[in-house]
């Protein structure tokens, strides 16, 4: 026979789980120079592309020869905050940098999974650190006029559409798809805030720079024939090799 018996419970506060999205960097390099260098080349001058976001520093990613280096996080904490990243705490590392980690505030996360990509092979590209996100809610921004050189859309939570071209020295970012129905001359970044599922497509494939989920591939590298000035698509492929982004023909 159950028994009902009136509980207590406190009148100023309750207590309840909770989940906090998190971004996760991924340090490859103790090297805060060059680091403040490739977040400049990867997000450009836009202070406002995170939206305080609370950030887990991961050093498990560290080279070997480098792991137990001395990290300045007074530093690196500023230097993320300027760009609306708010340092909350740190995952793997040696001793020591725990402790300098603790020193000032920072928590310790030893149990946080870090979602990894998944995929075959291709071309070779280069990551800026990001981890891998939830895919964004339906819907799309949709901009019909040309964009010219220096003019900049970001769609942010949502895939992107262009039924115009995208000249050289402009850039379009979605935190989804990018799709453009016209030359993509310019800069294309997808997956922007860490979503490794995203692509680029478009109908004439000649970009400045492509990027998906921080992968990214210059002009200065030629693209094959059979996509470069054709109907093409881009996706990111990580396996054991590494990062590499897979640019395909699409058929007309």
């Amino acid at each position: 026979m159950s028994v009902a018996v009136a509980g207590r419970s406190p009148t100023t506060f309750d207590i309840k789980s909770a989940s906090l999205p998190l971004l996760t960097l991924r340090l490859k390099s103790p090297d805060l120079a060059r680091l403040a260098e490739e977040l400049l080349a990867q997000y450009g001058d836009r202070p406002d592309f995170f939206e305080d976001d609370a950030v887990v520093l991961d050093l498990s990613t560290l080279p070997a020869e480098q792991a137990g280096a001395e990290i300045d996080f007074q530093q690196l904490g500023e230097l993320l905050q300027a760009r609306r990243l708010r340092l909350l705490a740190v995952r793997g590392g040696s001793a020591a940098q725990h402790e300098a980690a603790r020193a000032i505030g920072l928590l310790q996360a030893p149990d946080l999974r870090v979602a990894q990509a998944a995929a075959p092979d291709a071309a070779p590209a280069r990551r800026a650190d990001s981890a891998a996100v939830e895919p964004p809610p339906p819907g799309a921004l949709v901009i019909e006029r040309p964009l010219r050189s220096g003019q900049q859309v970001y769609a942010r939570g949502r895939d992107l559409v262009l039924l115009a071209m995208v000249n050289a020295g402009a850039e379009v970012i979605a935190d989804g798809h990018i799709h453009v129905y016209a030359p993509l001359r310019g800069r294309a970044i997808a997956g922007a805030r860490g979503w490794a599922e995203a692509r680029v497509f478009a109908l004439e494939m000649r970009p400045d720079l492509v990027s998906i989920a921080g992968v990214y591939r210059t002009g200065d590298e030629p693209l094959p024939p059979s996509v470069w000035g054709q109907r093409a698509s881009v996706r990111l492929a990580s396996g054991e090799a590494g990062d590499k982004l897979i640019f395909e023909p699409v058929a007309g």
